[in-house]
């Protein structure tokens, strides 16, 4: 059995293991190690070794240190936070929330938990998302809004939300759903347009010298409108391929080879770079080369924060993974100016991040805290459950033997719940 894992209870307790790296991207490629778990303590280039060995003895933890810096500091103090108001919704009801009253504390960092199945994401995606979406913007179509998410229409036709008294909406005045879906569907939509980073861009372009004397506007450096795109591929860099008897294919557009733009458009360059150029930088490698622009800059400084310095500006949507797409979000929403009062709502937004992803996130999401915002996240991985603020466990079980709070505190006072199922595998974590 193969298995691509990042948990490291999970990896501790494979026969072999096989570390691949160093880093991401162009940095990685690379297979570090391939052997017995314990050798891995042997290789200091790895990413995942101090994970897995964070004594630095070359002997696996016991399943509850590999992230407890988290729990320690994440990027923050070890001080919890204390609400400055509170979100309380009344006798919730859809799915497995039968009459459910819940408490949400505002300007901190929440997390809620439970078995698989107990109705975390019904409460959170589904029913918070719904109540203070329509409280803060009443005016939107519902029904649209459903058309857009099929998932969402989906389960208000199974289950219709019901719920009461609902107070503290007006503490909030921004609801932002930090997810793991594309942030687009067509290979034209990329980090670089997503962040709107190339809109700094183009702009820088449009002012050479070069660009002024020839009359091309910010617009011609856009490969998604006539002008200066290549016209056989549209843009899009590439052209479909027909096959009789088998599925279409793909293959680099034969007049721009990829580049997505004319000829002309091309011979302009900034700092010795066309835009085609610019486009296939890393993150990492656009931060120098546009250190003198500074919407661009912030930008990519955010990029990097979240780590995702390894991607290209003109990766296309299609090309990126869930936990990608979801911290090009993030990103976003850090390089905006933070005015707080804004809910952010993250789903398991660990999955598929390796620990030092997880670490990276997690001093973000604080950073959204500590700027006046509250952050409520559904979540399994005990290390980040530890780094709250403040934690709400379902359960007990799943289905519906669930759909009921079962501990409500800080994580040490869930922790010491001898009715939840998530309090043991917390108190490993906080060393209780």
């Amino acid at each position: 059995m193969f298995v691509v894992e990042h948990n490291m209870d999970i990896v501790r307790r494979a026969d072999w293991l096989v570390d691949v790296g160093p880093r991401a991207g162009e940095g990685g490629g690379e297979v570090l190690y391939s052997g017995p778990v314990a050798g891995l303590a042997g290789v200091d280039e790895s990413v995942t070794r101090p994970f897995l060995f964070p004594d630095g003895s070359g002997a696996a933890d016991d399943g509850g240190a590999h992230l407890r810096g988290l729990a320690g500091d994440g990027g923050r103090s070890t001080t919890r936070r204390d609400a400055a108001g509170w979100l309380e919704l009344r006798d919730i009801s859809r799915h497995n929330l039968r009459d459910l009253d819940a408490d949400f504390p505002l300007g901190v960092l929440t997390a809620v938990t439970g078995v698989s199945g107990s109705g975390k994401s019904t409460l959170v995606s589904q029913v918070l998302a719904e109540v203070v979406g329509a409280r803060l913007h009443p005016e939107a179509d519902t029904t649209a809004q459903a058309k857009d998410d099929p998932e969402t229409a989906e389960a208000e036709v199974a289950a219709p939300l019901s719920v009461g008294p609902v107070s503290g909406l007006d503490q909030l005045d921004r609801l932002v759903k930090v997810d793991q879906k594309p942030i687009g569907r067509t290979p034209r939509s990329n980090l670089a347009t997503y962040t709107g980073l190339f809109d700094a861009v183009r702009k820088e372009f449009a002012a050479t010298d070069e660009a002024r004397a020839r009359g091309f506007g910010a617009g011609r450096f856009s490969f998604n409108v006539a002008g200066g795109r290549c016209e056989t591929c549209q843009g899009e860099g590439f052209v479909a391929v027909e096959l009789l008897f088998l599925p279409g294919s793909y293959g680099p557009c034969p007049e721009c080879h990829g580049s997505r733009y004319n000829p002309e458009t091309l011979e302009v360059t900034y700092r010795g770079k066309n835009v085609a150029e610019v486009l296939g930088m890393t993150v990492n490698a656009a931060a120098e080369f546009l250190d003198a622009v500074p919407a661009a800059a912030r930008s990519l400084q955010t990029l990097r924060e979240v780590g995702l310095g390894y991607l290209r500006l003109g990766q296309p949507a299609t090309e990126l993974s869930g936990g990608e797409a979801q911290r090009i979000k993030l990103a976003t929403e850090l390089q905006r100016a933070q005015r707080g009062h804004s809910l952010y709502l993250l789903d398991e937004p660990t999955t598929g991040l390796h620990p030092a992803d997880v670490e990276l996130l997690m001093a973000q999401l604080h950073r959204l805290v500590d700027a006046g915002n509250t952050v409520i996240v559904v979540e399994h991985e005990m290390d980040v459950v530890a780094a709250a603020d403040w934690v709400i466990d379902l359960g007990p079980a799943g289905g519906d033997a669930g759909g009921k709070i079962i501990a409500v505190g800080t994580p040490a006072a869930v922790a010491r719940s001898k009715k939840s199922r998530t309090a043991p595998y917390l108190a490993a974590v906080l060393g209780g």
